[in-house]
């Protein structure tokens, strides 16, 4: 499955000569992003890439089990008692991809071939260490400014 995302940020006055900026890009090896300098202090990378996702919308997980996104939506909302809830409810609801693959799986009559379940677990596993990280060293910093 391709992703592509985009990476913005905001320059800081010292770092606005965006030509040194992509040099120093590519030496550093993000060599493959499409770069964007078209708004004046500020530069975006897009990236294309290949990977299993962790959290999906409903059309991720019907193309990756072979439906279409209104079987997989009827899925969700005829059996909303069961169905895993989303993690993120906005103009796009996102879930993480393991549990929709175990409740399919769970179901019958939907096989998910064990490599692809392992992988889904693993990055779930890995962005939820990730964020449990984020969220310890937002509270230390938080703890030393109260103590300072």
């Amino acid at each position: 499955m391709e992703y592509d995302f985009t990476l913005s940020f905001k320059l800081v006055a010292s770092e606005a000569d965006t030509d040194t900026l992509i040099e120093r890009l590519g030496a550093a090896g993000c060599d493959d992003a499409l770069v964007g300098i078209g708004q004046p202090g500020r530069i975006a990378l897009n990236f294309t890439r290949e990977a299993s996702p962790d959290l999906v919308g409903l059309t991720d997980v019907a193309e990756m089990v072979g439906m279409t996104r209104q079987n997989m939506r009827k899925l969700s909302l005829a059996h909303c008692d069961s169905f895993p809830v989303p993690v993120h409810s906005g103009s796009v609801a996102l879930w993480h991809l393991a549990h929709v693959l175990r409740w399919l799986s769970d179901r019958g009559g939907y096989e998910i071939e064990l490599p692809i379940m392992e992988v889904a677990d693993v990055a779930m596993q890995i962005n939820l260490i990730k964020e449990a990280a984020l969220i310890e060293r937002r509270v230390r910093r938080e703890v030393r400014e109260l103590v300072a």
